[in-house]
């Protein structure tokens, strides 16, 4: 990554503008050139679209979205960059042009690589003159800041050391490169994709399924374990220890069952109609950004969810990490009811998206799990929806936490809760975690919280039923041993008798 510092990117769509979005999240300048009139105001819209959440992934040193300029001309830009990405749209011939006018204008040294999703290297690299040794298919898959799958495609002019060169930077930009090791129009993922995208045709202009039955037949089955692996692996369990020998054995003659048309269907209007018809409805009228953001979210919970087991895209956001340096029954207090010394009010467990990338709860953690023990106490005493509703609440004024052992991912937590402090707009407790199996302690906190109107937006007495509970819980607590941890005050000794 060292030797490239200036990134370009030609075409600026929905594609290019997913690259551009991705290299300045890594910190690299990124020129681009499109001749739509609108492209730059389109395409810095789209990277503030993306920017929130490439934030949650992780931005490098140096992001900065003003890095972003636009070039006069595309000789202009090509002569600029040490990497070129070429994004214009599938026409072969408009590619072939694009691409001999960078090579002949870009440095010795720049790689030039292309997005076509379907065209084989060795065409497109046809007109090139000068340096045809250096361009290739540089494949990626939308939203392409996010996703970190590449397919590498190196033509028959192209230079192995030019592939291995791309593989190293667009790992360095966070991703998975794939190096495809021989040309096949639509490389690899897209005939994949392309096979069920038939199959979902089929079923949809024969009336068996519809556009949103066809899509939860995958988002709630095998997508997420193609998340994981892939296909390939996935049939290796499924057969058993036997693994994928005994799966062909018993599953083999089903490939000569009629349980798939590889073979597109005409593309009618009553298909089309049906295809616009049925994702509409999905959308429910949602704009193309509004899913989009949705759909930025859904996919950073599942590659982080992934990320502690190191598999699939989880691997991939745990290195780059690592290289940027429900639903329950809740008890509730009522008069006479027997309350315990302390409380033992929460039980949970390390939830994937806790743990960083050293494989142990974050800091941060740790108050997401008391802060679920505190809900469970506010339940108790009466403070709940209706409560909040009503415009009570308790607001959090001071935090003191003590660290003291690591966990992991999976691993039980058990939450204990005693009153220390009470009067009629003040309430002062301290929660201590335990490793749920082995009784360990992990982690305490002390917290004081004032009761506030929120309507009014200052503090305000805490209402007659919840100060009911909190008082005949304070009563419960008023002779417990007083933790060693409260009150204390963080500092730096001085050695005695240090000048």
């Amino acid at each position: 990554m060292s030797d490239i510092k200036t990134a370009a990117i030609v075409g600026t769509g929905v594609i290019g503008a997913g690259w551009a979005a991705r290299f300045l999240a890594h910190g690299l300048d990124v020129i681009a050139w499109d001749p739509a009139p609108d492209a730059e105001d389109k395409l810095r819209a789209a990277v503030d679209n993306a920017w929130p959440a490439l934030g949650k992934l992780g931005l490098y040193p140096g992001a900065d979205r003003a890095r972003l300029r636009f070039a006069d001309s595309l000789e202009g830009l090509s002569s600029q960059a040490d990497f070129v990405q070429e994004n214009a749209p599938e026409r072969e011939e408009l590619k072939q042009g694009l691409l001999a006018q960078i090579d002949a204008a870009a440095k010795p040294e720049a790689i030039i690589a292309s997005s076509t999703s379907g065209y084989m290297p060795s065409d497109l690299q046809s007109r090139c003159r000068r340096h045809p040794e250096r361009v290739l298919v540089g494949h990626p898959f939308n939203p392409v800041y996010l996703l970190p799958l590449v397919e590498i495609v190196g033509g028959e002019k192209t230079a192995t050391e030019a592939c291995d060169r791309a593989a190293r930077f667009y790992e360095a930009m966070g991703m998975h490169a794939l190096k495809v090791k021989k040309e096949v129009p639509g490389h690899l993922s897209d005939r994949l994709q392309e096979a069920l995208w038939r199959e979902v045709l089929h079923l949809v202009s024969e009336g068996v399924a519809t556009t949103e039955e066809l899509d939860a037949a995958i988002a709630y089955g095998p997508g997420l374990r193609w998340a994981i692996w892939g296909t390939c692996l996935q049939f290796h369990l499924a057969g058993g220890v036997g693994g994928m020998r005994h799966m062909l054995e018993q599953f083999g003659p089903a490939l000569k069952l009629p349980w798939t048309k590889l073979e597109a269907p005409e593309l009618t209007q009553e298909l089309i109609d049906r295809m616009v018809d049925g994702t509409e409805a999905q959308a429910a009228g949602r704009s193309v950004r509004e899913l989009e953001r949705i759909r930025d979210d859904c996919l950073i919970a599942i590659m982080q969810a992934l990320r502690p087991a190191g598999e699939g895209a989880g691997e991939i956001v745990a290195r780059d990490e690592a290289q940027r340096l429900g639903a329950q029954d809740f008890a509730r207090w009522t008069p006479g009811t027997e309350v315990t010394a302390p409380l033992d009010d929460y039980r949970g467990t390390v939830l994937p998206e806790w743990v960083d990338y050293n494989g142990h709860m974050s800091e941060w953690a740790y108050l997401t799990a008391f802060g679920w023990a505190s809900d469970v106490l506010f339940r108790y005493i009466g403070d709940d929806e209706a409560y909040r509703d009503a415009g009570h609440s308790f607001y959090t004024a001071e935090t003191h936490i003590n660290y003291l052992r690591e966990c992991s991912v999976g691993d039980p937590l058990r939450v204990t809760t005693q009153l220390l402090g009470l009067d009629e707009k003040r309430l002062h407790f301290f929660h201590s975690m335990y490793h749920g199996e082995s009784g360990e302690p992990l982690a305490t906190t002390e917290q004081m919280l004032v009761h506030v109107d929120m309507n009014a937006g200052r503090s305000a007495p805490i209402q007659p039923e919840v100060y009911e509970a909190l008082a005949a819980i304070m009563a419960a607590h008023k002779d417990m041993a007083i933790p060693p941890q409260v009150g204390r005050r963080m500092a730096v000794k001085p050695k005695v008798g240090s000048g």
